[in-house]
């Protein structure tokens, strides 16, 4: 038996659970409910939904397809894919999405060992009986969460070393479906909180003026894009692992609703609670790290929920730090022959070797500012590029039937060609332009 047919994904369920996984992460919890206040509420949500739809039917699918194809990630793929022209340079291409991926991983990385002492925090209660301001400041400083950081890293590549099924997969079942959990819990206490009507009013109340503004569909396209995790790297891993039963699109649709469950489970658990206790909402880590601890801190049976909500963080950020990890290990092993536990070492090396001097706020949002912006768009474009210019949609088309019996839809080529592939180079340039949407 070959490896490729070692390294598969052992149910459907666990295929989606570990995509979504990728897909869901800090963009869901700390941008999307602000976002979506701050473009006109509901009317927001519109724009959002046919960008998830569209990028997930054409985009992430052609990703899960492209890597089912080759059987393996990006390198490997884009070389697929320039030898059926004839060309060369393929691998090295390939190399660029990956650099994404890695960049993204090690900025993220940061963030996920603050979680993780947040979480730690919250079971032993020092973080409630803390101001969140110094409680921040004293931990996002140089070379201020080295432990922390560490851990995530080492437990990130643990999970990896046990393999695909034993690992990844395993991992995922059981993360993802307690991250729902848990925010639901949160989100069913919040409700009965007084005032909280006022986050549901500044979440879902729509102002039907800011769909006639350029902006509002600029940022409900970056923030659909980048929330599926499109990159040319990750998903296009994941979709080498699925199995030929597997029906693709389905996976994708699966993987999309899912996500978008996730980012609006996250706005009806953060919002409500902030307007409750009158506090302004906000984005980022100040939101995550500093505003939600003082809602914890008033609210009843807070270090419960505390705990309850920065374990479900912690869950989406080591689903994602495993998919972007895998990405560029599988990689590494298939260039250099290296076993897959070398190669996960290696990788997980060079992240925190690198992290490890990006442990302050301004470094660390440096990092992925510059990273987000410019390298990871890039990827994602010459990903879409690779899949339906170069490898062509003959052969992507035919990938996607497999495990289908119903035929693709008849605007699916014009979506993938044209549409797509425009639009992934839209939010490269319009992600410049603005200095990140997404």
């Amino acid at each position: 038996m070959s490896h490729h047919e070692h390294t598969k994904f052992t149910s459907s369920a666990g295929a989606v659970l570990a995509a979504v996984g990728s897909a869901v992460g800090m963009g869901n919890i700390w941008l999307f409910p602000y976002r979506v206040g701050q473009y006109g509420g509901g009317a927001f949500l519109l724009p959002y939904f046919l960008f998830v739809a569209l990028f997930s039917y054409v985009g992430l699918s052609g990703e899960f397809a492209f890597g089912r194809l080759t059987g393996t990630g990006a390198r490997g793929s884009f070389d697929y894919a320039m030898r059926t022209l004839g060309w060369k340079g393929g691998s090295l291409l390939g190399s660029l999405p990956l650099l994404g991926v890695l960049g993204i991983a090690i900025g993220y990385s940061v963030v996920v060992g603050w979680v993780l002492r947040y979480a730690a925090g919250s079971l032993t209660g020092s973080l409630l009986r803390s101001q969140p301001d110094a409680y921040f400041d004293h931990l996002a400083v140089s070379f201020g969460s080295i432990p922390w950081h560490f851990i995530v890293i080492a437990a990130t590549v643990a999970i990896l070393v046990l393999g695909v099924a034993g690992g990844i997969e395993k991992i995922s079942k059981f993360m993802m479906p307690a991250f729902y959990l848990f925010f639901l819990v949160i989100a069913l206490r919040v409700a009965f909180l007084p005032g909280a009507v006022d986050g549901y009013r500044y979440l879902l109340e729509p102002d039907w003026s800011y769909l006639l503004r350029f902006e509002t569909w600029v940022m409900a396209m970056g923030q659909a894009f980048f929330s599926l995790s499109i990159n040319g790297a990750g998903m296009l891993i994941y979709g080498s692992y699925m199995k030929k039963s597997e029906n693709i699109i389905r996976q994708s649709v699966m993987t999309a609703i899912l996500d978008t469950m996730a980012a609006l489970l996250s706005g009806f658990a953060i919002l409500p609670a902030v307007f409750a206790f009158g506090i302004a909402p906000n984005s980022g880590p100040s939101l995550m790290f500093i505003t939600i601890p003082r809602v914890f801190q008033q609210m009843p049976g807070g270090q419960v929920l505390s705990l309850f909500f920065f374990l479900s963080v912690l869950f989406a950020g080591i689903t994602s730090l495993i998919n972007m990890l895998e990405a560029v290990g599988e990689s590494l092993s298939k260039g250099t022959g290296l076993p897959r536990k070398a190669s996960m070492a290696v990788v997980g090396c060079v992240t925190f070797g690198v992290s490890v001097f990006l442990e302050s706020l301004p470094a660390m949002g440096a990092w992925l500012d510059a990273v987000t912006v410019y390298v990871a768009p890039f990827g994602a474009v010459l990903g879409a590029i690779m899949i339906y210019w170069v490898l062509g949609l003959r052969a992507i088309r035919a990938e996607l039937m497999e495990g289908r019996t119903r035929p693709l839809g008849r605007a699916f080529d014009f979506l993938a060609k044209y549409v797509y592939v425009f639009l992934s180079a839209a939010v490269l340039v319009l992600g410049i332009a603005y200095g990140g949407i997404g």
